[in-house]
């Protein structure tokens, strides 16, 4: 058994791959390589992991992904013990865990290691569980060889596009206004109004046609105390603090309460 398939196999890793370092620099703006260099001096490999969320189509107004157990907790624990299996058999080197938050360009780094397609959309394929996965990353001074090569793209059949309110504008992507601090301008207000959900997007995802047949793997981070939906009676008089205690180690909380008290007061307007 190779140290990957160790790792993937101990770790409870649905799928591990790597990719170099060199290879994601061309995709990679000055500021992102300086965020790595603090982390990594030399930095010469990444291992990508993905784990699958469920397909929860139960109707709500929080995005499919935003219903569970926040998945920077999940997914970053994972990668820690894996990054430690990894200290303890290579000390003389480093290893730095990245979720989410992360000067890598995660989906290329993905796709470059082997583990799926790149959509139109900007999210990764994943040839088992589709685009329901979350993305994290070990980024390392030492050399390991590459388990991919050049990233493919998906179909281009532009389901995604034609689909999307906004036509894949990430300017306007619904699944960042909703999360967006502050005031709309007349054109967000408008799009966010007519959105049916109140935090995230799942439009380009429920259209996609290599999401059809989907696999998913049981976990109980993501199974367990599913939260669908959000009322304004549910965030009524919460402080920031209060929120976060009443929902802890949710997606949908880092904003605070602000964006979803106005999403829902705009739908609700618009109901009337």
């Amino acid at each position: 058994m190779n140290i990957l398939e160790h790792l993937r196999t101990s770790h409870e890793l649905c799928a591990l791959g790597v990719c170099s370092y060199d290879t994601l620099l061309p995709h990679m703006s000055e500021g992102q390589r300086i965020g790595i260099t603090k982390r990594i001096e030399h930095a010469r490999s990444v291992l990508v992991t993905v784990i699958p969320y469920p397909l929860d189509t139960t109707n709500g107004n929080l995005s499919i992904y935003a219903r569970a157990k926040d998945y920077h907790i999940v997914l970053g624990e994972k990668l820690e013990a894996t990054a430690n299996t990894l200290r303890t058999a290579y000390p003389e080197h480093t290893f730095a865990v990245l979720v989410d938050d992360s000067p890598l360009p995660e989906v290329y780094a993905a796709s470059c290691a082997g583990l799926g397609k790149i959509g139109t959309h900007g999210l990764l394929i994943h040839p088992t569980y589709g685009s329901y996965v979350f993305i994290g990353t070990i980024v390392t001074d030492l050399e390991l060889p590459p388990t991919g090569d050049t990233p493919e793209p998906c179909l281009q059949c532009d389901a995604c596009r034609h689909a999307c309110p906004v036509n894949l504008d990430k300017s306007l992507c619904l699944s960042a206004l909703t999360q967006q601090g502050g005031m709309l301008d007349e054109e967000q207000t408008a799009l966010v109004s007519a959105h049916p959900l109140i935090w995230g997007c799942d439009t380009c995802q429920l259209v996609c046609p290599l999401n059809r047949g989907i696999q998913t793997e049981p976990n109980t981070d993501f199974a367990d105390n599913r939260i669908c939906s959000l009322t304004l009676s549910d965030l009524d008089g919460l402080t920031r603090k209060q929120f976060l205690a009443k929902y802890p180690n949710r997606a949908f909380t880092w904003r605070g309460p602000a964006p979803l008290r106005r999403n829902l007061t705009l739908k609700d307007k618009e109901s009337q």
